[in-house]
Parts: C-alpha cells; structure tokens; sequence
C-alpha cells in the first residue's frame, strides 16, 4: 500500500547512452547567470538530457520533466504528455504525488523541534507516543532511530494486496488511520537491535509524524505548512490526508493492467502512506524547497548537518551494503560525485530530487512509469550525464 518503497538508489552502471523513443514530445527551457565557458559546457549536456527523458519506452512511462541548475546555468525539459486525453504538455507548476519525498519535510520539522529543544533526537519514542507501540519497542527505539531508518520495527501484517495492478486499482479508496497503520507493525519481534542495521521503512515516519502532532498539538501537515510551505511560498503544495484529489492543473499516472490496457490512477487515496509519503507538489515548488533547505533557511547549522550525517560504519543495510540513511535524506555517489537527497514514488508517479551539498548541481527529476514496478533506467541516464 502507498507505493512508498525506496526503490533504487541512482545505480548508474554501464552503459547509460540516451534512446530516443518514436513518438514523444518534449521541450525545453534554458536560463544563465554562468560564466561564458560554463555555459558553454552545460549546454553541450542539453540534447544528451532531452533525450534521456525522451525516452519514455524504457521505462515505459507517459510524462517525464526535469529541471537541472548547475552553477548558475538553470535547465527544464519536458516529454509525453500530462494527460493522455488532452495530450497537454508538462509544465513545472503541475501538481504530481511525490511519494517519499514526504519524508523529507517531515524530518524537517523534527529538527526544528530538536533545535527548539521540544524533541530530544536520542530519547525513546515512548516518552512522546506511550501506549501505542509495545514496551519493547517504544522503550528501546529512539527518534533518531525512526529518522535515519535504524528501528528494526518488524513487517507488517494483514495488508491488502497490492501485488496486482488490479489489487492496486481495487484498493484505491481504502481508508486508514495513522494508528492503523502502525498496528500492522506490532504482531511480531523487532528485526534487530534498534541502531545497529538500516533497513529503510515508511513506517518509521508514520511515528515521526504522530511525534510532530504530539509535540505541536495539531495535525502534522498544518505543523509543516505552518513552518516550511507558508514561509517558502510553497503554495502548490498539498498534504491532502483523506483527500484523493490532486486538484488543480495536474499530472496523471497510469498502471498497465494485466490485459495491456493503461488505467488512470491519479485519484487515490493516500491515508495509507499518510506521513511516509502523501506529499503532492509541483517541481517548481520542490525546486524551493531543496534550495531553501541546503541553504540552511529551514534548519540552523548544527540542525543542518544532521540530514548530512550517516550512522557509524559499524551500521549495515540489511544486505551489508554501506548505510545511506541520514536522518532525513539519503546519500548516492556516482562518478565521484556525492548527491543528498530523497527518491519518492507512488502508483503511476516516481520523483528524485538531489543536489550536491554545495549545490553547485541540483536536479529534479519527476516521470510517470505505467509498470506496477520498475527499473530506475530514466534515472540513470539523468545523473550519468550530470555527473559525467
């Protein structure tokens, strides 16, 4: 449910030349405040970029757009179309779900409240959500461990299924609560010592949001309206809690049934992701949001260098790989160059949205793949030319 699974994290490897797929439209915008050279050199990047999005056969997708701002050159192209019916093209003020990118507004807002000194980041969960985890659980996991996705909460159980595209499309109106949700965690032990692996989990931050209605006394999403989206102007952002509607200009997504047929999956109810991935936006608006935030105008410094810092190099994905979890984004190095960030993807929808720390590269990327799963060829093809 929710669709909220990491996925792929920017694995470039191989070959990453661009196909052009027959059939697509796009265009693109292109500002500079760079010097001559460096324009020069980002524009030579500009066809290569087109048709990495271009290519909407692999994976098949029906929109795609990403906006590149690269040491003061600024680049937006578009392909597909934002509604099959129309046939309109993309533009950056279109409302699309952006999944997991949730995540990392919510994190914010934790920091703020540990700046503020209203959150203690290594005390338990217990001392802000009592009664609602078992003892074991909320005694031994800590804030910390929620944000940066070391809990060890166990799997959950007695999920509808959503194995199909069908089961998908039958269970779009389902409706959750947050304390539902984070029931179908309770059922078994903890997978491991809080702290000491990193599996990612959208449940940790269902908690944390729970954590910010605690503390703020009010619903989660006005807590960040009220200190990231109004003071952002981020006015194309919605938190839309039970309501299945983008509303407004918008991106479809669609799923490829089983017979080959494409449905519309847009209107969807989203309870179930709630915390961990409800967030609908516009590049425009997550284009703010990542300047603002690298740029320490949401967090101060000592806040700041939380979302930079990974666990020790004791703490292993579950697989052994390193840990890529901060407490709030994630890391990928690619080509030499390392990107903080956050991946987001829902039914028919898949947004990425990184930057080197300095920003000297920003990019996001959000495209609309019909598969029920899908490899992260688009996205590799991006950040090869960008890191090139």
């Amino acid at each position: 449910m929710g669709g909220c699974a990491a996925g792929t994290l920017l694995a470039v490897a191989g070959s990453t030349g661009a196909r052009a797929a027959t059939g697509t439209t796009g265009s693109t915008t292109r500002s500079t405040t760079a010097p001559t050279a460096t324009a020069s050199a980002f524009a030579s990047d500009e066809a290569a970029l087109q048709a990495a999005i271009s290519d909407l056969s692999h994976p098949p997708a029906t929109s795609a757009q990403l906006r590149v701002d690269r040491r003061g050159d600024h680049w937006y192209g578009t392909a597909g179309a934002a509604d099959l019916g129309s046939g309109r093209a993309v533009r950056p003020d279109d409302r699309f779900r952006a999944g997991s990118v949730t995540k990392a507004f919510v994190a914010t807002v934790v920091l703020q409240l540990w700046a503020e000194r209203r959150v203690e980041l290594g005390a338990p969960i217990g001392r802000y959500l009592p009664d609602l985890l078992p003892s074991a659980f909320s005694r031994r996991i800590t804030v910390a461990q929620l944000l940066n996705h070391t809990s060890g909460l166990p799997d959950h159980r007695g999920l509808p299924d959503d194995s199909t595209p069908e089961g998908v499309v039958r269970h779009r109106w389902d409706r959750w609560t947050p304390r539902e949700w984070v029931e179908t965690v309770t059922h078994d032990p903890l997978k491991f010592d809080p702290g000491t692996t990193q599996e990612y989990r959208g449940i940790n931050y269902v908690l944390l949001a729970l954590i910010i209605e605690k503390l703020t006394g009010r619903p989660y999403g006005q807590a960040i309206e009220s200190r990231v989206l109004r003071p952002l102007g981020l006015t194309r952002t919605l938190l839309p809690g039970q309501d299945p509607h983008p509303h407004g200009p918008h991106v479809h997504g669609y799923l490829r049934m089983t017979d080959g047929s494409l449905r519309d999956i847009t209107v969807y109810n989203q309870s179930g992701a709630w915390g961990e991935g409800e967030l609908v936006s516009t590049l425009d608006d997550l284009s703010r949001f990542q300047r603002a935030l690298f740029s320490g105008a949401l967090l101060p410094p000592h806040a700041l260098d939380k979302l930079f810092t990974l666990p020790p190099d004791s703490v292993r994905m579950l697989d052994g790989t390193p840990a890529r979890y901060s407490l709030g984004l994630q890391k990928a190095t690619v080509n030499g160059v390392t990107l903080w960030g956050k991946t987001g993807e829902t039914y028919g929808y898949r947004t990425r949205m990184f930057a080197t720390r300095d920003q000297s590269l920003r990019f996001l990327l959000s495209y609309s793949p019909t598969p029920l799963t899908t490899q992260e060829e688009m996205t590799n093809r991006v950040v090869a030319i960008l890191t090139a």
